[in-house]
């Protein structure tokens, strides 16, 4: 059975740091695209940024670069996503979502997990 269980979201004041989990299981880890989602409040699915360890790279959505860094335990099957210089556009429900293919814009992911809410005040 595939999961995808992500955690580490709360609350913070803008300009704090938040770093999410999301523990895999049920599917083979290493051979997938991953990827980080969110969704405000009243609005769509947003990319976040995603990573391939079969081709070592990495893609951030233009407003997270230099402040969200992705990484990945592929030994514990742990996708990680350390957020700092948190504003307040950045709450979200945030999800980790796993396909083979590298889907750009689009949302059809294979896995997607739960999410975990990020809250950032101002």
């Amino acid at each position: 059975q595939v999961q995808l269980v992500e955690s580490g979201g709360g609350s913070v004041q803008a300009g704090g740091s938040l770093r999410l989990s999301c523990v895999a299981s049920g599917f083979t880890f290493s051979s997938y695209w991953m990827y980080w989602v969110r969704q405000a409040p009243g609005k769509g699915l947003e990319w976040v940024s995603c990573l391939s360890d079969a081709i070592g790279a990495t893609y951030y959505k233009d407003s997270v670069k230099g402040r969200f860094t992705i990484s990945k335990d592929s030994e514990k099957k742990i996708l990680y996503l350390q957020m700092n210089s948190l504003r307040p556009e950045d709450t979200a429900i945030y999800y980790c979502a796993a396909d083979p293919r590298y889907l750009g814009s689009q949302y059809d992911y294979k896995y997607r997990g739960q999410g975990t809410q990020v809250t950032v005040s101002s």
